[in-house]
């Protein structure tokens, strides 16, 4: 039996300092979906992230790393920059740390080749987080559910999860046009980009186990 081909796929992951998780990322990545293409958005690694990912990339000419403007620092700003870059008709945004699972990326996926314009990652036990991640991450997201449900724009139960995907086009379009608005040194890019998208876009979501890191500290 033929494998599944993601050849129309991008995952993107944000790093700051991965050294300790990036490689056994990608390896499972590229084992676990075939012929996907892979984005590494560095924020300036102090370690050898960088190095881990050029070095991975000769062998595996899918993966690209993206050595960011150090003066335009920030999550959002990595995430935009790699949903810019992004040159298949779907991505997916996730940890290199493996809170978000590989795994799940295929279930994302799935939804997104089934029709939906956004797959969102939602996550079922936050109790990995502190106490205080845990009860921030509440606040933010009751406020940005609140605010788009006001606004009539597309929403989800768990905007600041941090994992998602999308069609290309339309995302890149959010940016293009409302890019300025958003909080580039911020960690609500999914939030940003609900704000701006057409009304009508159908939102489905994944639920997933939210893991501990697995090494590295959380930034």
């Amino acid at each position: 039996m033929l494998k599944k081909s993601y050849d129309d796929l991008t995952v993107i992951l944000p790093t700051y300092n991965e050294g300790g998780n990036i490689q056994s990322m990608l390896e499972t990545l590229d084992s676990l979906y075939p012929g996907v293409s892979i984005i590494v958005a560095d924020d300036n690694s102090k370690d050898e992230t960088a190095e881990l990912v050029r070095s991975f990339s000769t062998k595996h000419p899918s993966t690209k790393l993206l050595s960011r403007d150090p003066s335009d620092r920030g999550l959002t700003a990595s995430i935009m920059e790699g949903i810019s870059e992004t040159r298949t008709k779907l991505f997916v945004v996730m940890d290199a740390d493996f809170q978000h699972p590989p795994e799940s990326v295929g279930g994302l996926y799935d939804l997104l080749a089934e029709g939906a314009d956004m797959a969102v990652g939602k996550r079922e036990d936050k109790t990995s987080l502190s106490f205080s991640r845990m009860l921030a991450s509440w606040g933010a997201n009751a406020l940005a559910k609140t605010y788009l449900t006001v606004m009539r724009r597309p929403t989800t139960e768990d905007t600041m999860s941090g994992f998602f995907g999308g069609r290309t086009d339309i995302c890149q379009s959010a940016i293009s046009d409302h890019g300025r608005k958003f909080e580039r040194a911020g960690f609500k890019v999914l939030f940003d980009i609900l704000k701006f998208l057409p009304r009508d876009t159908v939102v489905e979501e994944l639920e997933f186990q939210f893991s501990s890191r697995r090494a590295g500290k959380s930034k």
